[in-house]
């Protein structure tokens, strides 16, 4: 540990060995959590490589509870859609919301996430308050994938390792101080799935992101970032401003460009408009969505978003194409009842 720490303080670099025994040290109970916090906090100085971010996130999944997906028989590709939180623009949980659009299109949405840390109500509480159950192991997250095209996994619980540095991220976060897990999140879906929208709090990480992802194996990744008219960040593909996209995958280049809610039709919207609040209050933003109910700015949010996604899968030409789908599923009442399955088949767990 300490030849760690001294080669991350002279600004070196980590190799492939010293990440992996790096990460395992910072999954060992038995290590002492004042050098784990050394370390990390090494690490964050001098910034983390996406080759380095890659090996952390590689090792933390052998860890990891398993879902086994490849063993079911689906229908579409597999995709996650998620963001690293971190805008501190609390607005309604987008991506949530669109993750039932994606798959009354197409998609297998294979969702990983938790309680809200950066918000007031993370993906995990807003499927609470719907009537979701979130505490479902590898066999019944199958089991809602098979029968409602989409499934849920609660990050404690597929990633039990993590209790060992628990106390450590709290510590650093109360002194203020990122680390790596501030920025992994959305990378360690056990389930691997072979497609990823990944919204990022900070314009540079879009790049980086995209880099990780396809070295991580993606067939397709679309790494965004938002702005606001006033020039603040967000982790989703923007209704409020301009958005970067950095696109990976399996092809030997990746692509950055930029889009707008007017190149589809849709109006500028402010923060205000798409602010959220507690759970409950999410829930019934996320169920007027899907079931008609509102049909301003907040839908047209999502309509970017699972555009974006179902681009990103190949479910539609471009994102264009992918809005007017969004719009179709929701129009039908098919992305309502992924809801309603979802709920349905989770609760009968």
């Amino acid at each position: 540990m300490d030849a760690l720490i001294q080669h991350l303080d002279e600004g070196q670099d980590l190799s492939p060995a010293e990440v992996h025994a790096a990460a395992e040290l910072l999954l060992d109970a038995k290590v002492a959590e004042a050098n784990k916090e050394r370390l990390l906090e090494s690490l964050s100085k001098k910034g983390e490589t996406p080759a380095e971010i890659t090996g952390f996130v590689e090792t933390f999944l052998e860890h990891s509870v398993n879902p086994h997906l490849g063993l079911l028989e689906l229908d579409g590709p597999t995709i996650d859609v998620c963001g690293t939180g971190g805008d501190k623009l609390d607005l309604f949980n987008v991506s949530t919301t669109a993750m039932f659009v994606v798959a009354a299109a197409g998609g297998v949405v294979v969702k990983h996430g938790n309680r809200g840390i950066t918000s007031r109500s993370g993906g995990a509480d807003v499927l609470e308050a719907l009537g979701v159950r979130i505490d479902l192991g590898p066999d019944d997250f199958g089991r809602c994938v098979q029968q409602a095209g989409l499934g849920f996994m609660f990050a404690p619980l597929y990633h039990p390792a993590f209790k060992a540095v628990a106390g450590v991220r709290k510590n650093l976060a109360a002194r203020g101080v990122r680390t790596i897990f501030n920025l992994i999140g959305p990378l360690l879906n056990p389930a691997r799935p072979q497609c990823q929208l990944v919204g990022v709090f900070s314009h540079e990480l879009c790049p980086a992101f995209a880099e990780i992802l396809q070295r991580l194996g993606r067939e397709s990744a679309w790494v965004v970032h938002g702005t606001t008219g006033d020039g603040r960040s967000v982790d989703e593909v923007s209704l409020m401003g301009a958005t970067r996209i950095c696109k990976a995958g399996l092809y030997p280049h990746r692509e950055d460009g930029e889009v707008r809610p007017q190149d589809f039709g849709l109006k500028h919207a402010e923060v205000e408009e798409l602010k959220g609040g507690d759970a409950e209050t999410n829930a019934a933003i996320l169920e007027a969505i899907l079931n008609g109910a509102e049909t301003g700015p907040k839908r047209d949010m999502v309509l970017m978003n699972a555009g974006a996604a179902l681009a990103c899968a190949g479910l539609a030409g471009d994102m264009g194409q992918g809005i007017e789908t969004a719009r179709e599923v929701i129009t039908s009442g098919a992305a309502a009842e992924r809801l309603r399955l979802l709920r349905e088949v989770s609760r009968s767990a």
